[in-house]
């Protein structure tokens, strides 16, 4: 179900959630947080549809909230325009989707303010980010930000700043697509021949800022030097590539021959491969919101494993 409220106040947005509780079309038990999207007008639906995903692992309010505090349209007649979706529009959840015009739209946070029930505040931004998101007014309120590396204009340089502006309880999506190779690499050195790892190499795409990401945690846990490179889209095209671990008895070489595929190489054993998970939209919100605790280990990537990258680059960033 779908209501519209067309040229509205967040007063009136509220009173029409009690009306719907009231008349059965909405649970509001058991929502374990409230996740804010910002997003530029015309985007709204894919971030939706994800949201809903979301929202079967861990129930909550979405409030998508539509405006362009960067390039606000001057002549424009300040408004504001609201939709409640509950029930099959809203998957496990309660979706308040507010389209800002004009100066309606300078100040987001008096905007979702009346709408926030009694629980935690995740604020996601699928694109445009800020600078600082926890300086933000919507990261203020916030006790979890994701943002998004890999949509970005410059991945590269927007991974490179994290560490300049981090604050707890910011995560980032790039980092949490690490999570396979991190599984896949930790296992291998569970198992025999327990051999020190002396240097690494981390190769992936030009569009890849998980390959940053990657590259960083392995300099921190490792304490080894790690040669990490972006390559060219006439070499590989999409997500990482390959990570070697250099050992006295040979390497051990996890690589990406083809998308979706990931052979791992070992001094003395057959080959093994496996299928890498692709990256699923859908599932981005649920996983930046899983803990709601500051991810400390991201927290130490992106300042320790960054710097510690930097030196050995004698400061320089890959591009």
């Amino acid at each position: 179900m779908i209501i519209d409220l067309p040229d509205t106040t967040v007063s009136k947005i509220a009173k029409s959630l009690v009306s719907v509780r009231e008349e059965g079309g909405a649970v509001a038990l058991g929502r374990v947080l409230t996740l804010i999207i910002l997003i530029r007008h015309g985007a709204e639906e894919e971030v939706i549809e994800a949201a809903n995903d979301a929202s079967r692992e861990h129930p909550m309010r979405v409030i998508v909230l539509m405006s362009d505090p960067h390039a606000p349209d001057a002549d424009a007649e300040p408004r504001l325009d609201a939709e409640i979706r509950v029930g099959g529009d809203a998957g496990a959840s309660e979706v308040i989707v507010l389209r800002a015009y004009g100066a309606a739209g300078n100040n987001s946070e008096s905007l979702v303010t009346g709408l926030l029930p009694d629980a935690p505040v995740v604020a996601w931004w699928p694109r445009e980010t800020p600078k600082q998101p926890s300086r933000s007014s919507i990261g203020r309120i916030a006790q979890r930000r994701i943002t998004d590396a890999a949509t970005q204009p410059d991945p590269a340089g927007w991974v490179a700043g994290l560490g300049g502006h981090y604050a707890p309880g910011d995560t980032d999506f790039a980092w949490t697509r690490v999570t396979y190779w991190r599984e896949q690499l930790a296992a291998v050195l569970d198992q025999p021949p327990y051999e020190p790892v002396t240097a690494v190499e981390v190769r992936g795409a030009a569009d890849s800022p998980s390959t940053a990401f990657l590259a960083a945690w392995l300099r921190l846990a490792l304490d080894v030097p790690v040669d990490w490179e972006y390559l060219g889209p006439e070499e590989w095209v999409g997500g990482i590539k390959s990570v070697r671990l250099v050992r006295p008895g040979g390497d051990t070489l996890l690589e990406r021959p083809e998308p979706g595929v990931a052979v791992l190489t070992q001094p003395g054993q057959a080959l093994a491969r496996a299928g890498v998970p692709p990256a699923d939209p859908a599932r981005v919100p649920g996983r930046g919101a899983r803990s709601l605790d500051p991810d400390l280990l991201y927290g130490r990537v992106i300042t320790e494993g960054w710097s510690l990258l930097r030196q050995a680059d004698g400061g320089e960033d890959h591009v």
